[in-house]
């Protein structure tokens, strides 16, 4: 994720909205239980938690599909392995 998005998404005031999600008891139950277990004041907040590790994990793994698409098609097209690799570094480092 990038350094802008990443602010982004830790910023407070970012806009919010409802939304009602169905889940069996038992899962509402535990989630309520370990919630203060991990430091959290409610299963709101866990539940949160979880969803963006998820989202996170999922993004990056897009990303990095997208990244490997474009080098095997650099490649393809005769870029040479050198050019790759510093273009890479040139993008991870700014």
């Amino acid at each position: 994720m990038k350094i802008e998005q990443l602010k982004t998404r830790l910023s407070k005031d970012r806009p919010m909205t409802t939304i009602t999600l169905r889940m069996p008891v038992d899962v509402l139950e535990d989630l309520k239980r370990i919630a203060p277990v991990l430091g959290f004041n409610g299963y709101q907040g866990l539940l949160k938690a979880y969803v963006g590790q998820g989202l996170r994990r999922d993004l990056e793994r897009l990303d990095n599909d997208a990244v490997t698409a474009l080098v095997s098609s650099l490649k393809r097209h005769g870029v040479s392995e050198s050019v790759i690799t510093e273009a890479l570094n040139e993008a991870a480092h700014g």
